[in-house]
């Protein structure tokens, strides 16, 4: 019978696909309410950071449970960057960068091509330099041999709150 199908037959194929299809979406459990996001444990990431890197390394303490950790890396082949991403109260992205690259070309990729303001934000006793850009807004600290970025879509009020829970510590260097 090659050769001899119809469009009917087709058309009772897909119907008869369509039905599983809709079989399985209503019977297997699902949970359209459900938050997507995924959190992280980063205290050993910390740890080996803290161990490995040539710079105190930032961790927030103390901020409330609304706050997230989404993404953690670091990175020591690339200028010892540290990562540390979060998702704050009002859904928006924070991120903690930090890397003994000091350059340009460095601020501009973490912090989305932002540009400097030439304004400060104080935050506890540091004044963190504020930069603006279309995706991300950033918070930037430049010590000697390493910066501190605070960087995402939330608003400055938040990044600040992110800088302010920073705690810099550095382990005993790694032999």
């Amino acid at each position: 019978m090659k050769g001899k199908q119809t469009i009917w037959d087709m058309v009772r194929s897909l119907a008869v696909i369509g039905i599983v299809v809709a079989g399985i979406y209503f019977f297997v459990p699902h949970d359209e309410n459900a938050d997507p996001t995924r959190t992280v444990d980063y205290r050993v990431e910390t740890l080996t950071a803290r161990r490995a890197a040539p710079y105190p390394v930032a961790v927030p303490v103390g901020l409330p449970a609304e706050w997230r950790a989404t993404s953690v890396a670091y990175q020591r082949k690339n200028a010892n960057a540290w990562h540390l991403g979060f998702q704050d109260p009002g859904r928006q992205y924070v991120s903690v960068e930090q890397s003994s690259d000091t350059s340009a070309k460095y601020l501009g990729a973490v912090t989305q091509k932002a540009k400097p303001t030439g304004q400060t934000q104080q935050v506890g006793d540091a004044a963190w330099e504020r930069w603006e850009g279309e995706k991300y807004d950033a918070l930037v600290k430049q010590e000697q041999g390493y910066v501190t970025v605070v960087t995402g879509t939330a608003s400055f009020e938040q990044l600040g709150a992110m800088a302010a829970a920073l705690e810099f510590k550095q382990g005993p260097q790694a032999q």
